[in-house]
């Protein structure tokens, strides 16, 4: 995996998203967040911080994000 984004973005149903000011917001959030994650993953290295523990811990912030189609 890359920090570029997807050349493909796919629908819940599996199909490609096409639609051009989806693809540009999706865009932007990818490039956002990959340079947050930059960061904040090289300040907490060179503060010390494990490498492989900081990617763990990356993995499970993502595993728990709650979806938005699902009711509390």
């Amino acid at each position: 995996m890359s920090l570029a984004p997807p050349e493909t973005w796919l629908g819940a149903d599996g199909s490609p998203i096409s639609c051009r000011e989806k693809l540009k917001v999706l865009a932007e959030n990818h490039a956002e967040l990959a340079q947050v994650m930059r960061d904040a993953f090289e300040d907490a290295v060179l503060m010390g911080v494990d490498e492989a523990a900081l990617r763990r811990m990356f993995n499970e912030m993502v595993a728990e994000l709650p979806s938005p189609k699902r009711k509390p």
